[in-house]
């Protein structure tokens, strides 16, 4: 009950004009004060910080995200950006330096992310919309297609 609440609540116009000014915020703190082992999202959806390379500045940029694990360890994550009509920067910066760092239930390990398209991103799609069904609202909001990423563990 209380996740279909908050997905109704996240696909409203209001929160998505609101939203990425007040959760990632929220998500870091939470964060930060459990010792990495939860985000604001993580009771209802399993979520991760990911610390990426800035793309312009070569500075790390942590950003809070749902995610998706998947069997062997990797994580999948969905540019959303709250339904507005740019790609979220983390995304750019995964393009252009795909190695970060994610912290993923108290642990922190160094990943590759893979962007998802054609044939993988379609096979990764319907996963993504159980366990969160508002990608397809954010999807139609944005009028974009939502950059998926594959996010690799590495030794």
């Amino acid at each position: 009950m209380l996740k279909a609440f908050f997905q109704w609540l996240a696909a409203t116009d209001w929160f998505m004009r609101a939203g990425p000014r007040i959760v990632p915020r929220l998500d870091r703190a939470l964060h930060r004060l459990t010792g990495g082992r939860l985000i604001g999202a993580s009771g209802l959806v399993p979520a991760l910080v990911l610390t990426t390379t800035g793309a312009r500045s070569g500075l790390p940029r942590t950003t809070p995200l749902a995610c998706l694990p998947e069997p062997g360890g990797s994580l999948l994550v969905v540019g959303s950006n709250f339904g507005l009509p740019g790609h979220p920067a983390w995304t750019g910066n995964l393009l252009k330096t795909p190695a970060a760092t994610v912290s993923f239930r108290g642990r922190e390990f160094p990943v590759v992310a893979t962007l998802l398209t054609g044939e993988r991103r379609a096979a990764a799609w319907p996963g993504l919309i159980e366990l969160w069904p508002v990608y397809d609202r954010y999807t139609e909001k944005s009028g974009r297609e939502l950059r998926v990423f594959r996010l690799t563990p590495t030794t």
